[in-house]
Parts: structure tokens; sequence; C-alpha cells
């Protein structure tokens, strides 16, 4: 485990992940700026040693919820919709400002589940990222929340981070969330629940005993992590779910030290995207 670990400082291409819960303060909702400056100013170092890195974020609706003086997390499609629009851009409007006191370029990417399915489409989102990669460019990927119908949605953002890594070739894929990793069970009801530092297969055992979302924050809860990490590592990814409130851990994770769950990839031959639009939960 720990050679796997350290094979991790020559990974090349990167998607991280950050969930609502992670860049935003649980008292009022509204983005926690340290955090966020904090792991974009590490992201834009990895991104000056070389390596191409993109970035999975959500917190659209909840920024776009306290925008508008929302107190609860919204429940009708239409609502959270109109939370999407008004919170991406402002969103996004705050990734570019940091992003360019680093001297680096950033890019939106919207998507939704018909960019996979179509074949068309899903290989324009390739060419696009191969394109903003070879041009420097740090892609910010989140789904188009503001079009998306129950439907077709991808249903939370750690599913979609395996597809973005999926799609664009990564090699790495970080989950950064309010948990230090997988657990034997819910360490929260559990005082006995350890961590288990590393999954070579997922097995039933595990689906069975993941639990939902932590906070009414976010949208996934440990479900979610793990389907991503069957998608990540069918594509040649790894996969580590690492605890986002201190973003040292990430540069933890690339010293080859043992903190979160590592999901060690095993490319699977022939591997298709669409192959996994009707498993699951999606």
């Amino acid at each position: 485990m720990n050679e796997k670990r350290m094979s991790f400082r020559d990974k090349k291409r990167i998607v991280f992940k950050v969930g609502t819960s992670t860049i935003t303060h649980e008292e009022t909702g509204a983005l926690n700026l340290v955090k966020l400056e904090k792991f974009i100013r590490i992201v834009s170092d990895l991104h000056n040693q070389g390596k191409d890195v993109m970035i999975v974020s959500s917190g659209a609706i909840g920024v776009g919820r306290r925008a508008l003086g929302l107190q609860e997390r919204p429940t009708e499609q239409a609502v959270k919709q109109a939370c999407a629009a008004v919170g991406q851009i402002r969103l996004m409007t705050v990734y570019q400002k940091i992003f360019s006191e680093y001297n680096q370029k950033t890019a939106q990417v919207l998507m939704t589940k018909v960019t996979i399915a179509d074949d068309t489409s899903r290989h324009n989102a390739q060419n696009t990222f191969r394109e903003l990669l070879h041009m420097g460019v740090i892609p910010i990927v989140n789904e188009n929340d503001t079009v998306a119908t129950d439907e077709f949605t991808l249903s939370d953002n750690d599913y979609l981070s395996a597809i973005v890594a999926a799609i664009a070739g990564a090699d790495m894929v970080v989950l950064l969330s309010d948990i230090d990793g997988l657990y034997s069970d819910d360490p929260s009801q559990n005082p006995d629940a350890v961590r288990i530092p590393l999954v070579e297969s997922i097995t039933d055992e595990m689906l069975e005993m993941a639990k939902g979302p932590h906070t009414d924050m976010g949208t996934g809860g440990m479900i979610s992590k793990l389907e991503a990490a069957g998608i990540a590592n069918d594509a040649g990814a790894d996969m580590v779910i690492i605890n986002g409130d201190d973003m040292d851990n990430i540069g933890r994770v690339f010293a080859g030290e043992d903190i979160g769950t590592l999901f060690v990839a095993h490319k699977t031959r022939h591997f298709h995207l669409k192959n996994y639009l009707d498993r699951s939960r999606v």
C-alpha cells in the first residue's frame, strides 16, 4: 500500500471534487473563503508542477439559496434551479478571482446526463477538456442544475467527478469531503468503527453499510462515493477520499501518507461510460 501511495506524486492528471460542506460555513451556508483560498493555492501549486488539474465543485445551489435569503434547502425543482442559476455565477466569480491571483486561467464547464449519453456530446466534451488542459487552463465543472431534470440528472458531484475523470483520461480522483474516509460503520453512531485505508474491490457488503448524507448542505453520502469509485477505478483512475476540513490533507496524500481511503484502479477492458448510466441510482 505504501508503494502505491508513494506513486501519487507521479500522477499527471487529477480531478478534485469539493463538496458544498467543504467550502461553506456550516452555520450560515456562506462560502468559507479561507478554506477555498487555501484549496485554490494548493491546486495552483500542483498545476505549476506540470500536472493537469480539474475541479468538480459543488456549492452553486447553497450559494444561491443564501443570496436569495432562503433558510432551508429547497426541495422544489424550479426553486433549486433558480438557486443554481444565481449561485453558479457567484461561485465562478470567486473561483476566477482567486485563481487569477495565482496567475491561473480557468474555464467553466457545465454538464448534464445527456453529455454522456449522447455520443456526439460526449466526444465534444472530451475534445473540450483536452484542448483546455493543453492550453494550461483549469476546468471547473458542475452539473448544469439550471436545466437538468429529475429524469436526466447525474444525481451528485461525486458521480460527476468520476465521469469527468473517465472522459478526460485522468489517472487520479481526489474527493474532499466532511469525513475521513470509508469506515467499517458510521463513525458518528458507532465509536468502534474503524477507517478502511485501502479498497481493491467494492463489495456488496460495503454498499450495504454505506450511509446517506451527513448534512443538509450536500446531496450525496458514502453510497455515491462508492459508486464514483467504481467508475473511476474501472476507467483506470485511482480514487482517494480525504477530509476537506484540513486542506493540508491534499499535500499529505501526494506525499504518500496513509490518510483517507484509497480505491485502487483496475482498468476494465472495453470501458464505456454509457454502460454505467442505468446502474445504481443514476
